[in-house]
């Protein structure tokens, strides 16, 4: 009540937020246009008036939006086909769906993008989100599922098994005979490029092969950064004669820096990847790599999350399924042998 017993109106409420009440109105009946920051100013008003006691403002806090948000770094191979996943899983579910994805990609505000998207979007445009493969922890006041979280992550997540992935196909280049297997590692602060680093090691390990650390090259899942590390273990003189990438877009990048160098695949070299992107089957040669069904990610991901935002969610808070190994012409027997 406001002073001398009267109700609190939205005008009171405008007026201590010092916004239009058009403003308060939006808020109230969760509408877009308004940042995060007005949006707090005007709950800060309404709290501090009491106006939340009264329907409207009581129903700001027990409605729904009915729209999910997916959050991506960027607009890739792999982000597609999880947003195929995910909207097939909405299908019919009377959810709508907002894809936010970071402007910066690898730039300057890269770092911490996946939290400001979430601030932006959570509470006040969606009832929850799904975010791709975030390079930190995540946090929300509104549901969030995470699809290939960080390491030590505790937020509900799918993923692959890219361990047992990981450890495949090197066993599959272990097989054919190769034992100088270079690798290319993906940020090291998600929970996946660890696994496939670990699953790398794991599998030289198991044949009894010592890893040698000059054959592993640092990267960040960007494409674009893999040409020097390429080169790097491609131009020694004894260079690996199979190069695993832990991704498809590192080792597509990989095949075009050894065509340049000469090189002949896979008979001077064999290279192969992980994800099974659709470009992966379209390289020359075809590229043999780790299936993680991209797809199914996206949506049991989906399902996941509006189980959650309805309350009703009834398994786990982590899953993961298993991958395929996916065997195509970049891969042969080394020349030497």
């Amino acid at each position: 009540m406001a002073e001398g017993g009267t109700p609190v109106t939205m005008s009171d409420v405008a007026r201590l937020a010092g916004v239009s009440t058009a403003t308060v109105s939006r808020v109230v009946n969760r509408r877009y246009g308004v940042s995060s920051s007005t949006t707090a100013q005007v709950r800060a008003a309404i709290e501090q008036l009491g106006y939340e006691s009264s329907l409207v403002a009581t129903s700001l806090r027990r409605s729904r939006t009915n729209v999910l948000g997916l959050v991506i770094h960027s607009f890739q191979s792999y982000t597609a086909e999880v947003l195929k996943g995910v909207m097939d899983a909405l299908s019919q579910s009377g959810f709508d769906l907002i894809i936010y994805s970071n402007s910066d990609l690898y730039g300057t505000y890269a770092e911490g993008w996946e939290q400001r998207h979430l601030a932006r979007l959570s509470g006040t445009l969606t009832d929850g989100c799904i975010v791709v493969t975030p390079w930190g922890e995540v946090r929300s006041g509104s549901p969030i599922v995470v699809i290939d979280p960080a390491r030590g992550s505790t937020v509900p997540s799918v993923t692959a098994d890219n361990l047992a992935g990981a450890t495949t196909v090197v066993e599959h280049l272990l097989g054919l005979g190769h034992r100088r297997i270079g690798f290319i590692a993906g940020r090291s602060s998600l929970a996946a490029a660890w696994a496939r680093e670990e699953g790398y090691r794991r599998a030289l390990a198991g044949a009894g092969v010592p890893v040698d650390p000059e054959l592993i090259a640092r990267g960040d899942f960007n494409p674009e950064s893999v040409a020097p590390l390429a080169r790097a273990l491609l131009d020694r003189e004894d260079r690996p004669t199979a190069i695993f990438a832990a991704s498809d877009g590192m080792a597509l990048k990989a095949l075009e820096i050894a065509k340049e160098l000469g090189l002949h695949v896979p008979g001077d070299l064999s290279v192969v990847g992980f994800d099974n992107i659709p470009e992966s089957a379209l390289a020359e040669p075809g590229l043999t790599t780790v299936d993680q069904s991209m797809y199914r990610l996206g949506y049991e991901a989906a399902r996941m999350l509006k189980s959650l935002v309805c309350g009703d969610w009834e398994g786990p808070s982590q899953i993961v399924f298993p991958t395929r190994l996916v065997i195509r012409g970049s891969t042969a027997t080394p020349r030497a042998l």
